[in-house]
């Protein structure tokens, strides 16, 4: 089994993965680069899920590309017109032609003495061995394998259809049918809307409220701007709105939460009038942000709400039935399919085994170094976005500072950048503080973050911007090395 050797190895074909070929390709054109994709095609999160009313919760002014403006008239985007948008992107800029479909990596191993990883990977169920210099993981967190669905008592006595969303059945028919949806998060109130157009009624099921805000799919401001400026100028203007607006917001919810929550809940009250019962389903026990808010397009959620093809439940689940649901409360929802959308599983590092010099690199005790990279694992980077913003936003900040560290070792002939930790006053925090299930399920397993700069996550697109377009890379903390054997090598 030949290795393959690339300068650069990525992680991924889904949004993230095709940013990273295009800055790579853009600011370092010299680099060979492959992309492995475990699945058969690229998007990513945005190929993977199918149910009905896929969609952003961020806007494309934001969720987009830097580098590619979005043109199309509706900002919440559906998850169709987001997948051509990346197929796109990566069609565009032949990018598409770097990608290694089928192909799961499995485990990466360096070797300082090297200068390179060895990458072990399955392609149609035989080995696969790649080599290179750097590694970036664009996977995202999610696993693409399952997603998480509680034991619920009874659940095998459903004579129904049970489905969860990440692998929604393409021949699933929900129209005339009595939907339950369980859960109350992003997923649940996309799908509540969507299937309520045709099913006989859908019933979203929640244990407790999330915070749901609304704002028009269409960004008019957007759209009459690209009447008068070229499509680039237009973009960069409305992203860099959003951008402002988000952190604002952000940060005037955390600084008074009490007032933010009022308003929020105050807009639901708004949206549903006075009859409805506001503080039971729509009054979380929490403050604004410590979970993400749920974004609805143009009120869909309450429109369903108030014409009556949708209702809101908030009860504990006593029992599955042949027939549906019991409620601890003794209610019994009747259901022909329900479904469990009840969050995802996390994957720390791609779920990759990763070893440094014959030891293995546990990730519940790295630390991420600019939410980035961790410490004492060299020449590897991830690509995570914002909990708070758009996923692209950090992601194209990432990119940007990958390339910087690329072309520093290149023009310093170091073949090793390695962020080191000196300090012992830095102590370890949770890397996401997050109250939302899915992320507390998993934290224990993840990387952690530090309490001060360069180790510190920051969740606000300003400073990173400061810190990852501007900064200087070598810093004092991110080490730069060449090894003697790859300089003996080299000058041989």
């Amino acid at each position: 089994m030949a290795d393959q050797h690339f300068d650069v190895v990525i992680v991924g074909a889904g949004l993230s993965g095709i940013g990273a070929g295009y800055h790579l390709q853009t600011n370092c054109p010299d680099r060979t680069y492959a992309i492995l994709e475990g699945r058969e095609a690229i998007g990513g999160t945005w190929d993977l899920f199918r149910y009905p009313g896929i969609r952003s919760d961020s806007d494309m002014y934001t969720l987009g590309y830097a580098f590619k403006p979005w043109t199309q008239a509706k900002a919440i985007a559906d998850g169709p017109s987001i997948l051509n948008y990346v197929r796109e992107t990566a069609r565009e800029n032949g990018i598409d032609r770097h990608i290694r479909f089928g192909h799961h990596v499995k485990s990466a191993a360096w070797s300082s003495a090297d200068s390179a990883w060895t990458v072990e990977a399955t392609h149609d169920g035989a080995p696969v061995r790649f080599t290179c210099n750097f590694l970036f993981l664009c996977g995202g967190y999610y696993n693409y394998e399952n997603g998480y669905t509680p034991d619920f008592p009874g659940a095998a006595s459903f004579k129904g259809a049970l489905v969860h969303p990440q692998k929604w059945p393409a021949d699933l028919d929900h129209a005339g049918k009595r939907v339950v949806v369980i859960g109350s998060g992003a997923t649940a109130v996309t799908l509540v809307p969507e299937m309520a157009r045709t099913a006989a009624h859908v019933t979203m099921l929640q244990r407790s409220p999330t915070y749901v805000v609304s704002r028009p799919a269409e960004d008019k401001m957007a759209n009459d701007l690209r009447k008068w400026l070229p499509a680039k100028l237009a973009y960069a203007i409305v992203r860099w709105r959003n951008v402002v607006f988000g952190m604002y917001f952000y940060n005037a919810t955390r600084k008074n939460p009490a007032r933010a929550k009022e308003r929020i809940v105050g807009m639901v009250r708004q949206a549903l009038g006075p009859d409805y019962d506001v503080e039971k389903h729509f009054t979380p026990s929490y403050n604004p942000w410590d979970q993400r808010l749920c974004l609805v397009p143009d009120a869909d959620l309450f429109e369903a709400l108030k014409t009556g093809t949708a209702s809101v439940t908030t009860d504990h689940i006593e029992t599955f039935t042949e027939t549906g649901i019991r409620l601890q409360s003794g209610e019994e929802l009747p259901a022909d399919i329900i479904v469990t959308a009840t969050g995802l599983e996390l994957k720390a590092l791609n779920g990759l085994e990763l070893s440094v010099d014959g030891q293995r690199v546990d990730p519940a005790r790295a630390m991420s170094y600019k939410g980035m990279m961790y410490r004492d694992v060299p020449n590897l980077a991830s690509s995570f976005g914002y909990t708070n913003a758009s996923w692209t936003l950090k992601c194209d900040l990432t990119c940007e500072y990958v390339c910087r560290l690329l072309n520093h070792m290149k023009k310093t002939g170091t073949t090793q950048c390695t962020a080191r930790n000196s300090d012992p006053t830095i102590t370890e925090e949770p890397w996401l503080d997050f109250s939302s299930g899915y992320v507390q399920r998993a934290m224990e397993k993840f990387p952690k973050q530090g309490s001060r700069a360069p180790w510190k996550l920051h969740q606000n697109y300003a400073l990173d911007l400061m810190n990852l377009k501007y900064a200087k890379v070598d810093d004092g903390v991110m080490v730069f090395t060449k090894p003697s054997r790859v300089a003996e090598r080299k000058a041989a």
